[in-house]
């Protein structure tokens, strides 16, 4: 770049600040127009909407027939072409990020999606919503912690607390986040709003918003992402939220692309150029790199380096006879749905009486009040529960 186009771009930021009374390099966030169920005009309502209510973010938009939109424009036939045009604006560094749809990530790519809550009206990222962070359902629910986590601090959230949905995986996934806590990884744990407490998130603190970070898995992560955006509208029209978030992860490349679905109205379009505006801003791929950083630190990669081992084959196992039974009014929760029965196998080697159960946390083991502080030592002596 010339001396004089130095120039020129400065009093022009100069003229731009005066005008707005924001000061400072904008960041570009471009918006490919072409995939939308709505049509292009929706998605250009929605750079509209974000360059009205945002004087920091300048759209870009891919996929535009002319500058008659008030806005920069490249032609684009289809979203294949949008793709490469968005590719060489990143290559040329004349945008810091984009808002998307269909994007192939590689695998180890997942995105993390941001949401309103309706209970209280919170904002709560969830990880994740979209892609594949690991093939292992258990380092992918690690990891997707990790990515989210960075994404809020990305976002300005100093000390995000963070929550793991009750699905299946979760009392694993919260054994190994609290072994990384005990190793002096800096992460902070959100309490259920349900009376009984924990990190395990239920229905209520998916509404409410408990956590800034909601772990769980992409597959669920995708669900909730159009409950809520769309839960007023029939679920033809994502009207609420910030879109499925950028691709953050192992093999993801220095570009920050953000993806909202076919149904993203111009609302939610507008959230995601704001998110995505947020996570350039926060430099969230350098967030990424600190966090995982630290979590090594801690042991990270000795957590996932377990749950990569083959299984070994299947030993007979010696049968196991039930104690005789008693009167099973005491409960323990925090077991993953796997290692139910093992669990309960493992009380009855130790002389006490146990049945499984399902409560409304979850999975839990049923024994005899006056069994339960011997109950709780041994599993917690197997690692059953933490």
């Amino acid at each position: 770049m010339n001396i004089n186009q130095q120039l020129s771009d400065t009093f022009n930021a100069m003229a731009d600040g005066l005008l707005s009374g924001q000061f400072g390099k904008k960041i570009r966030i471009a918006l490919t127009l072409v995939g939308s169920e709505h049509g292009p005009q929706e998605l250009l309502r929605g750079a509209e909407l974000v360059a009205r209510q945002y004087s920091d973010i300048e759209p870009v938009l891919i996929g535009c027939e002319g500058p008659e939109c008030g806005f920069e424009c490249y032609p684009a036939a289809d979203l294949h072409e949008c793709h490469k045009v968005m590719e060489a604006l990143f290559a040329d560094k004349k945008i810091d990020g984009c808002v998307t749809l269909h994007y192939a990530f590689p695998l180890g790519v997942s995105t993390m999606g941001k949401v309103v809550t309706p209970g209280v009206g919170r904002e709560m990222i969830i990880a994740s919503t979209t892609g594949t962070t690991d093939t292992n359902r258990q380092a992918a629910l690690l990891k997707n912690t990790i990515y989210g986590i960075a994404l809020a601090k990305a976002s300005g959230i100093e000390k995000p607390t963070v929550g793991v949905l009750n699905i299946d995986g979760a009392a694993l996934c919260e054994r190994s986040l609290r072994e990384l806590a005990d190793a002096g990884y800096d992460i902070h744990f959100a309490q259920s709003g349900r009376a009984d407490g924990g990190i395990a998130m239920r229905g209520n603190d998916l509404l409410q918003g408990t956590p800034d970070v909601m772990v769980t898995d992409s597959l669920t992560g995708n669900l909730l992402m159009k409950m809520f955006s769309s839960f007023t509208t029939g679920g033809s029209y994502e009207a609420s939220g910030f879109g499925y978030g950028p691709g953050l992860g192992e093999g993801a490349s220095d570009k920050l692309v953000n993806i909202i679905s076919r149904a993203s109205g111009a609302p939610v379009v507008a959230g995601a150029m704001r998110l995505c505006a947020d996570a350039a801003k926060g430099s969230v791929m350098k967030r990424v790199d600190e966090e995982w950083e630290a979590a090594s630190l801690a042991g990270l990669n000795s957590v996932l380096a377990k749950y990569r081992q083959p299984k070994q084959p299947a030993e007979a196992k010696a049968e196991v006879t039930a104690p005789p039974e008693k009167v099973t009014d005491a409960e323990i929760g925090g077991i993953d749905i796997l290692e139910i029965e093992d669990a309960c196998q493992v009380l009855w080697k130790a002389n006490i009486f146990a049945r499984t159960g399902m409560g409304c946390t979850g999975p839990i083991v049923l024994v005899a009040r006056d069994d339960l502080e011997q109950a709780r030592t041994q599993l917690t002596e197997t690692k059953y529960i933490g």
